[in-house]
């Protein structure tokens, strides 16, 4: 039988690499790799002053993380014009590709997302001269992507593109909630009975527009949440907001709404 300074011996090795990972922070290997994928050699800043990221550190649901973008106003200029979030270990790790409008000023923008495993999240905002800024927070979460669906196939089939809108304020910037019902099915769920996978089934674009003005617009992949859902700030003028999707089996999906959120 090992003795008990033996068993220390061979623990000790293996207790200071836990110690050395927490000093040195989780690992960007797989950064490393992604990076030149989506973004070839350009420069990266991590600076701030162009975009902020807020998730939680710990996912209470792996399958609907709610992160938080905020793009301050620049004084200075050199707009940020769109912004790709990345989730490191997922296994399609771009999420989305967001593009806003032409409106000036500050723009905070919320979204939900699968988490697959421990991970990084990236945003990397691009400006109107081409330089690229990122901000990063590490979550927590397992087994996101792969979650099974809340609602039964039968009822994300009779409720699929129904659309809200919802205004939390008067005139002036205000802040709004926009909502698309979609399985949003990852590729990755089991059926619990056929005990087959579930083929992926997705909003790929998403377009949200006030009046013939576009607030902002999403290219997607798998990540998203079931039942899409984006909080965003925008000019609360009075005039009626327009929601369009389209999936990844090529359907269409819009909405208009009052700028009280009431459905046309």
């Amino acid at each position: 039988m090992p003795s008990r300074r033996l068993m220390l011996q061979c623990a000790l090795p293996l207790l200071w690499t836990v110690v050395a990972q927490a000093e040195s922070g989780p690992s960007q290997d797989t950064w490393t790799g992604l990076k030149p994928m989506f973004f070839g050699d350009r420069t990266i800043d991590e600076a701030p002053g162009y975009v902020a990221l807020e998730a939680p550190k710990r996912a209470e649901d792996a399958a609907l993380v709610p992160i938080d973008l905020k793009f301050p106003r620049r004084e200075t200029g050199d707009r940020v014009v769109a912004a790709t979030v990345i989730v490191d270990e997922n296994p399609s790790p771009l999420a989305t590709t967001l593009r806003r409008g032409a409106l000036d000023g500050a723009f905070d923008f919320g979204l939900r997302l699968r988490v697959n495993s421990y991970s990084y999240v990236r945003v990397i905002a691009e400006t109107e001269t081409g330089a690229l800024h990122m901000a990063k927070a590490f979550v927590k979460a397992a087994g996101g992507c792969s979650a099974p669906a809340s609602k039964d196939p039968e009822e994300a089939t009779a409720n699929l593109g129904k659309m809200k809108f919802r205004s939390f304020a008067g005139q002036g910037m205000a802040e709004a909630q926009a909502m698309i019902r979609h399985p949003n099915y990852s590729g990755m769920q089991m059926d619990q009975i056929t005990r087959l996978y579930t083929p992926a089934w997705y909003v790929t674009q998403v377009a949200v527009r006030q009046g013939d003005r576009l607030l902002f617009s999403l290219e997607n992949g798998i990540s998203l949440s079931e039942d899409p859902t984006f909080r965003f700030t925008y000019a609360a003028n009075g005039q009626p907001v327009r929601i369009e999707a389209k999936d990844s089996k090529g359907a269409d999906y819009a909405q208009t709404f009052s700028a009280d959120g009431a459905a046309y």
